[in-house]
């Protein structure tokens, strides 16, 4: 089975609010760019990937949860980090039940994160010393 099987199947077995909740978040976050590749890690964790990790998602007993490995990195205009914000790298979004999912500015935040992990591919290529010449 594909990670994105995988990750279809863990939505369907989702029996309430948060496959509804879950499937949204996925829609907002593939939305941001046709190259977010989809993998199944971290014992069973639905993780999103463009030019380094994005996020990861889980869905527990009272939420959905979706955490950006970079997220006290990125702009978050909407707000809609809510947990982890007192962490030095990772910031995340707990959808409790009734929460709606911001479509749009998950999206945009979803293209910040790959921005940003794309200006860190950026500075890594710089920063490699060059192989001298000798004769």
């Amino acid at each position: 089975m594909t990670p994105s099987e995988r990750i279809d199947q863990l939505i369907a077995e989702l029996t309430d609010w948060r496959r509804e909740t879950f499937a949204a978040m996925r829609d907002a976050i593939l939305a941001a760019d046709p190259a977010i590749v989809e993998e199944w890690k971290y014992m069973g964790s639905p993780v999103w990937y463009r030019d380094g990790m994005i996020a990861v998602g889980n869905a527990h007993k009272g939420k959905v949860n979706l955490t950006f490995l970079c997220g006290a990195s990125l702009p978050d205009p909407k707000k809609l980090f809510n947990a982890g914000l007192d962490g030095n790298a990772r910031r995340a979004i707990d959808y409790l039940e009734g929460d709606k999912v911001d479509k749009r500015a998950l999206t945009a935040l979803v293209r910040a994160a790959i921005e940003f992990n794309q200006g860190k591919a950026k500075n890594k290529a710089r920063a490699r010393p060059r192989a001298s010449k000798t004769a």
